[in-house]
């Protein structure tokens, strides 16, 4: 018999700090409708929020932070790439809206 053990447990800790950690970006992004912000100040808050939010629930509820390389990279890159190409779509988006509106102006 081998001292290997079959799977590994994690600190009760951990998730008790994330949860506690999930809780207060909650309550912040809940502040930031509550003091009214607005404009680009607003969805940059609300989008690190969430995104912060996001990675620790993948890290540690989905034990990603524990997962070899190859994993994080065949479910994290995909994702990645999606966003890119969005932004590229977006940035596409934001000039062909100012190149009519100054097609439209003449």
């Amino acid at each position: 018999m081998s001292d290997a053990k079959e799977g590994q447990q994690h600190p009760l800790k951990i998730y008790l700090w994330i949860w506690l950690l999930l809780f207060v970006l909650s309550t912040f992004s809940y502040l930031v409708d509550y003091f009214h912000f607005h404009g680009l100040l607003r969805w940059s808050l609300i989008i690190t929020f969430m995104l912060l939010k996001a990675g620790f629930i993948v890290a540690i509820f989905m034990h990603m932070a524990w997962e070899r390389l190859a994993l994080k990279f065949a479910i994290l890159i995909p994702p990645l790439c999606l966003l890119i190409l969005i932004s590229f779509m977006a940035i596409e988006g934001g000039y062909t809206f100012l190149t009519r509106g100054a097609a439209f102006l003449r």
